[in-house]
């Protein structure tokens, strides 16, 4: 297979914190209001979460990439990325909306320092998506499922 064709098959995801959102259970909140009020409107029922930079890594990122949401600490869920579209604002200034499936994909917790924007994060190092709720200590207090996150429980 040529060096490009490869590059371009690869898949890479996102990372990035997601501000103003305690548990992925309001996450799912946010999400069913946003959709019902694009239905209602008559837009698709897809995510849009607007960013600053576009990745330089489209095609990668297009290619089954989902964006995984930082919330308390560390990565818990994740959503399926469908594109990344051009959007300016009505200051004028261009930016990137990351469309996404209305859907919200639960993942092993893996801790994460804060940090701004996005990030890259390769296949190898996501987190595994989990198969039934309450998996990775979701039921656990904070400080209890923070300390075994820290010594490597999940």
């Amino acid at each position: 297979m040529a060096e490009s064709s490869y590059i371009h098959s690869m898949v890479m995801h996102l990372v990035k914190l997601c501000v103003g959102v305690s548990s992925v259970e309001q996450l799912e909140e946010h999400r069913a209001r946003e959709i019902a009020a694009r239905q209602a409107a008559g837009e698709p029922a897809v995510m849009m979460h607007v960013t600053r930079m576009t990745p330089a890594k489209k095609d990668e990122v297009e290619n089954g990439g989902s964006l995984y949401w930082v919330i308390n600490g560390s990565i818990q869920c994740r959503s399926e990325i469908i594109s990344l579209e051009p959007v300016q604002g009505s200051d004028g200034i261009k930016r990137c909306a990351i469309i996404m499936s209305p859907e919200v994909i639960r993942t092993a917790p893996s801790p994460k320092r804060p940090f701004q924007g996005w990030r890259y994060l390769k296949p190898d190092d996501a987190p595994r998506d989990l198969s039934a709720p309450g998996e990775g200590g979701d039921g656990l207090p904070d400080d209890l499922r923070a300390k075994l996150m820290e010594i490597g429980a999940w």
